[in-house]
């Protein structure tokens, strides 16, 4: 049950939201002043909803004090100046009094919810050597990936993983069948966009001697192989119709027939399949069975690509590059403060593999102790705008972007909305975040809670 502290000086107003919240199962504690909050123990709480304005200290004072328990912030005077200065200072939110109780309580629940995905930490991993290995990555998008990896695995349901090549779909894979109960079974991964298509059922389901030319002896497919373990299928979306007939029946019976067989065999398998492409859009096209699609999509986990992973992308590269310098003995190298800057901008078309990539490079060819842009051999993004060409925010733009005594009753989504989509063309992501005076987690989430894209990168040309 999440504990929730309500920090507010009238009373009606504090047992009023304190039954709300109570009537939802919360347990819910309360105070009048932030001094009488900070006597309590205020780590105890998962959430601490504060008026702005108290006797004493203003409820923007436990911000730090609860740190990193959240602060939702209530507030009478809904203007735009006192709602940004409480987002700046680090709240979570924002509602103002007096509020919808529906709209209060999705807020409340959507808080606790966005902490509890921060709570999971990312899963480890044993590769095909016996090594460990950690997934990388702390934005939210992933945290909501470990999150369902650790509900999703001892469930023993069949999953898909959908994801832009390069995104680490098998590594989700292994970590999905090391937290199940088939963790001491085989582990079967088949790329089936690497098989021809005249040979992919004879891999998959095995063969009988003298059942096609070139089977001078019987075969064990490799879905038996996994029998009783985990199989997991990259690219299905490749698999051709007459070998997704075949996999649908394993799904649906558990049994399975070799070609040139008329028997058949039982199998345990559980099935985790992995692709770059729609396949519902595959399906009405003809070129992916829909009843096998909804086989599939029992659990689904959708991988962010890297351009969308903040600064995960510095941390990923940090640890790549050791790795690159231990594999060509060059121990001491740094990127420097330009390559780091290019590597944050830069839109990752290729994902981790394309970082990797671009990393090697510079460990080969940098000179010195420092790896400079130049020996990372990534191409120019065309058209990339520079921070120059946006208009600062001066007088002759305060109607833009300073909020003024007209704008004091203009929500703070509608001026987030409209400054986001007046300046995205011309600002990075990091630089819209600081003339908004929040963090890029931050703005990343709020794109997300009002649906606004964030403004594609032109491709270079090939």
């Amino acid at each position: 049950m999440s504990r929730i502290l309500i920090v507010e000086d009238e009373a009606i107003i504090r047992s009023a939201l304190r039954r709300l919240l109570e009537r939802h199962d919360y347990e819910v504690s309360e105070a009048g002043s932030a001094e009488e909050a900070e006597t309590l123990d205020l780590a105890d709480f998962d959430l601490i909803i504060s008026d702005l304005r108290l006797p004493g200290e203003p409820g923007t004072h436990l911000i730090q004090a609860a740190a990193p328990a959240p602060v939702l912030i209530m507030t009478s005077y809904a203007s735009m100046r006192s709602a940004v200065d409480s987002l700046k200072q680090g709240a979570v939110d924002y509602v103002a009094k007096p509020f919808d109780h529906a709209e209060l309580l999705e807020t409340v629940a959507r808080i606790l919810h966005q902490q509890s995905m921060q709570h999971s930490p990312p899963p480890d991993i044993t590769d095909d050597g016996g090594g460990r290995q950690t997934m990388i990555g702390n934005c939210v998008a992933m945290q909501q990936v470990y999150t369902r990896i650790r509900k999703t695995a001892p469930a023993d349901v069949t999953v898909l993983i959908l994801g832009e090549s390069g995104t680490g779909k098998e590594l989700v894979a292994r970590a999905l069948h090391q937290q199940s109960k088939r963790a001491k079974a085989p582990l079967i991964c088949v790329n089936c966009a690497a098989i021809p298509e005249t040979l992919i059922e004879s891999e998959l389901f095995g063969h009988e001697k003298g059942a096609f030319t070139g089977a001078s002896a019987a075969r064990t497919g490799l879905v038996e192989a996994a029998d009783g373990g985990t199989l997991f299928l990259d690219e299905i979306g490749e698999l051709p119709l007459d070998a997704q007939a075949r996999l649908l029946r394993v799904l649906q019976e558990g049994e399975i027939r070799k070609i040139g067989s008329v028997e058949t065999r039982h199998v345990d398998v559980r099935l985790i399949a992995a692709t770059h492409r729609d396949l519902r859009a595959l399906s009405k096209s003809g070129e992916f069975r829909l009843d096998l699609y909804y086989r599939l999509n029992v659990m689904q986990i959708e991988l962010p690509p890297l351009r969308e992973r903040e600064d995960d992308v510095l941390e990923i590269a940090d640890i790549l590059l050791d790795k690159a310098c231990k594999r060509h003995d060059r121990q001491g190298l740094r990127l420097s403060r330009a390559a780091r800057h290019e590597l944050r901008d830069y839109p990752w078309p290729g994902n981790v593999r394309e970082l990797e990539n671009a990393l090697e490079r510079g460990v080969i060819l940098a000179e010195g102790h420092l790896i400079h842009p130049d020996d990372l051999g990534l191409a120019p993004v065309s058209h990339r705008p520079t921070p120059a060409a946006s208009p600062p925010p001066s007088a002759a733009s305060a109607d833009t972007l300073q909020p003024g005594a007209e704008d004091d009753d203009l929500s703070l989504e509608d001026y987030f909305q409209h400054f986001v989509l007046e300046h995205q063309d011309q600002m990075s992501e990091t630089e819209l975040a600081q003339k908004l005076g929040i963090s890029r987690k931050n703005l990343w989430e709020r794109r997300q809670r009002l649906g606004i894209p964030r403004k594609k990168t032109a491709r270079r040309p090939s």
